[in-house]
Parts: C-alpha cells; sequence; structure tokens
C-alpha cells in the first residue's frame, strides 16, 4: 500500500503483508513528521498517476466494459457505397497488375479502410466529435468513462485516441488514458496518433504538442474542422515513418 506524509508529501511504501490491521502511524524518513495510515492526502486526492490505481479500471479479470461503437443512421449508406466502390476499384487494380504491389509500396490508405478512433471527451464535446468523424469514414468508439477507455484501449487495435482533459473527471480519466499509452512499447506507439483536445492551445502548435506528448493538438473551437485538421495530420506523420513502415511492410495509418 501506499501511503503519503501530509507534512512534505513524500510517499511511502508499505508491505500489504507487514502492515497492522486498521490505522496505524509511521515516521516519514525525510521530514520525521508522523504519518497516519488514514489521513486523506492533497496528492492522493488529486492525482491518478500517483495513486496507481481506479475503480473505473478495479475490475474481474473477464469483466470488460468496450465503449460503444457510435452509430449514426444519415450517413451510413454513404460509408458503404464509398467502401463498395473503392473496393471494386482495388480488386479490378489487382487483376490487372497481378499481386506484386504489396503493402511495402502503398503510400496511402484505402479509403473503404476505416480507421479506428476512440473518444475520449466530456458528455457535451462527446457527440459533435463523434459525427463529424463518423461522417467522414471513421469507426467511433465513445467512451463514457475511464474503465471503457482504458478496456477499449486494449481490446482494439486503435489508430486514433483522442483526449479531453475534462475526461470522467472524478475518476481522473484523462490521467490513466495518458498512462495508458505511455505504457505501450515504441512499435505499438507509432501506430496510434494521439490528438489532445484543449481548451486554450492552438490547433497544430507542434511545441504545445511535444511538451504535452502527443501527436497533435485541436482546439475545441476546432471541432468543425477536425477531419481536414486530421488529414494533415495523418499525412504528416505518415511522411515521418514511410521508409520506416516500408521497411516493416506496414501500411499508412
Amino acid at each position: 500500500m501506499t501511503i503519503v506524509c501530509q507534512n512534505c508529501s513524500t510517499r511511502l511504501q508499505i508491505d500489504d503483508e507487514k502492515a497492522p490491521p486498521g490505522a496505524f502511524t509511521v515516521r516519514c524518513p525525510k521530514c520525521k513528521a508522523t504519518v497516519n495510515s488514514s489521513a486523506p492526502s492533497p496528492v492522493t486526492d488529486h492525482s491518478a498517476l500517483a495513486v496507481g490505481g481506479s475503480p473505473s479500471t478495479e475490475h474481474p479479470r473477464y469483466d470488460h466494459a468496450i465503449a460503444p461503437t457510435y452509430r449514426s443512421a444519415d450517413v451510413t449508406p454513404q460509408i458503404e457505397s464509398v467502401r463498395n466502390e473503392e473496393a471494386l476499384r482495388m480488386l479490378l487494380n489487382l487483376l490487372g497488375k497481378g499481386e506484386g504491389n504489396g503493402v511495402a509500396n502503398q503510400t496511402s490508405r484505402p479509403s473503404w479502410e476505416r480507421r479506428k478512433a476512440l473518444v475520449c471527451a466530456a458528455i457535451q464535446f462527446r457527440e459533435p466529435i463523434a459525427k463529424t468523424l463518423s461522417e467522414n469514414g471513421y469507426e467511433v468508439y465513445l467512451a463514457e468513462d475511464t474503465r471503457q477507455a482504458v478496456d477499449t484501449m486494449r481490446a482494439n487495435k486503435l489508430e486514433l485516441v483522442m483526449l479531453e482533459p475534462q475526461f470522467d473527471a472524478a475518476e481522473q480519466g484523462a490521467a490513466f488514458v495518458v498512462r495508458e499509452i505511455n505504457v505501450l512499447r515504441p512499435a505499438q506507439r507509432r501506430r496510434l496518433f494521439f490528438v489532445l483536445l484543449s481548451p486554450s492551445l492552438r490547433t497544430m502548435d507542434a511545441h504545445a504538442a511535444f511538451l504535452n506528448n502527443v501527436n497533435a493538438i485541436v482546439n475545441l473551437n476546432d471541432i468543425g474542422d477536425l477531419p481536414r485538421i486530421l488529414e494533415v495530420g495523418f499525412r504528416e506523420y505518415n511522411e515521418l515513418y514511410r521508409d520506416l513502415n516500408q521497411a516493416f511492410n506496414l501500411s499508412p495509418l
């Protein structure tokens, strides 16, 4: 277990097997203050990364909560038509050129192959973001809480994660989504485009994206231009990893 000194905020790791039952006190090795194991701490209250767990992510092994897929009836026929036309063009291309045109030579993504996107945002932003993404060929998962976000990221091969800082604020949802992405292996992380939705930062500010450890910033006021912004972001990202993707026979994101 972890307890935090109320005087200097030092985190103390206590072996659960050696800890006495009920409340107990220990002396802080840093400031020598007496630390009560049952006292609340501002550090654990406000930092999901400090506490390490959340009621939204602590659940039985087989009890998964995948985020629901966003469905918009008015765009489904349009998407299916585009997918069918593109599939027919690719089939004719293969019949005409043979199978020598492999994935490694692919420089663009087929329009029928929908990118899987996870939207983690406060409730007032979910519907507009999901609708505009769905209308532009994305398969959208809408996370309602931290548990759905984490389970969806682990269960699906996502290509886009969009995070708004107030997502599931009661459970520190944004912190857990960031942590889930930060623990990905480099090969997995390169196959994911991570976007921070910000109320204050400037859209496509590369310096702000670097400081926040994301691939792109989108200001919430620019949600209407989201498809165009993402198109530019994906194009630049695929160009950055073009040679590496070809070397490993990977298609662009």
